[in-house]
């Protein structure tokens, strides 16, 4: 995460500061002021710059002082910013968005990207393209410092608010798309259809409602494949005796091996099943891959964005080597897609 130090630590009489009818403010202490705004108090602001909710607290008082106007309410049960606060947080945002606007003028005229650039993906991403986006970002943005992250998409999402992430790659999809965070800018990676698996030895059902009453391997609740599963389920009025739990592709293999039930797969991750049967039956959504980055002032702009450019070119190869080695003959969308945010 890039960091701004906080004013103050600097030596005495080197602060920026802004002068306008007397008072003298410094743009730093602004650009505090909006995280505040924007995080909801001092110590979730702290928590994105990566200060203490002390150091951020102090800069806060010399901002005050510097307007000469209480800009936060402390009289409630929780800070809140006054009509000044909430002005000068304003100014802060537009601070933060030229230097936004600065930093990546300066990438488009030097061609350039560096810095640190920690980025989220989940666990079967790693093998299948993450990895690879790695080597293809230090070809060619070497001056950039990469950092890989297995993260799940609950917890990716709590990091990347946080600034822990600058880069976050999720499986979502098409139905109910995962509403973006403030300051967070998505790209669509993949689109993919479902499949309906069955065990070896299973009879293909003429309809999914052929599969009520009989053990199912699910997903945990809330992610794409338990998403695809309930609305199959809502239209067939299935009812599973007993519905297992595999969070991962790899985890649904070993139960379909086992012939613990049928599963739920994006058509890529059917294909390279071993152990089973694809079936032709319609399961009804898509399912997506996004990559999610911080666009906030303290956000490494040309860095992220050169991850999520590096991420979308692995994925891309990595599909393509599938349909080379015939593993699978529709190959997902990877390109020209565009996100369900816009």
């Amino acid at each position: 995460m890039t960091r701004f130090p906080l004013p103050g630590w600097e030596a005495a009489g080197q602060d920026a500061t802004a002068t306008g009818g007397g008072v003298e403010l410094d743009p730093k202490r602004l650009l505090i002021l909006r995280h505040i705004a924007d995080s909801g108090g001092v110590a979730a602001a702290a928590r994105v710059l990566g200060h203490t909710a002390s150091a951020v607290s102090q800069q806060l008082q010399r901002l005050e002082r510097e307007a000469g106007v209480p800009l936060v309410d402390r009289s409630g049960g929780r800070a809140e910013l006054t009509a000044a606060g909430r002005l000068l947080a304003h100014h802060g945002g537009r601070i933060g968005t030229a230097l936004t606007d600065a930093a990546r003028d300066l990438r488009d005229l030097t061609g350039r990207a560096s810095g640190p650039v920690t980025i989220g993906v989940p666990g079967p991403a790693i093998g299948y393209f993450a990895t690879t986006a790695l080597h293809l970002l230090a070809g060619t943005h070497p001056a950039i410092t990469s950092r890989l992250v297995e993260a799940d998409r609950e917890e990716g999402l709590r990091t990347l608010r946080l600034g822990e992430l600058d880069v976050l790659v999720i499986e979502d999809d098409s139905e109910a798309p995962t509403p973006l965070p403030p300051g967070v800018a998505a790209r669509m990676m993949l689109e993919d259809e479902y499949r309906l698996v069955l065990p070896d030895g299973w009879e293909t059902p003429a309809s999914p409602a052929g599969l009520t009453g009989r053990p199912w391997i699910g997903a945990p609740a809330g992610s794409p494949r338990d998403l695809a599963f309930q609305r199959l389920a809502a239209e067939h009025g299935i009812a599973p005796s007993v519905r297992h739990v595999a969070a991962h592709r790899f985890a649904v293999y070993s139960m379909l091996a086992a012939r613990l039930g049928p599963a739920i797969l994006p058509a890529y991750a059917a294909a390279l099943i071993t152990h089973g049967g694809i079936t032709a039956l319609p399961v009804p959504g898509r399912y997506l891959v996004r990559s999610l980055r911080r666009t906030g002032p303290d956000a490494p702009l040309p860095a992220a964005e050169a991850a999520a450019e590096a991420l979308q070119t692995a994925l891309l190869h990595s599909a393509e080597s599938l349909v080379a080695r015939g593993m699978t003959s529709v190959e997902p969308r990877v390109s020209a897609l565009r996100d369900p945010s816009t």
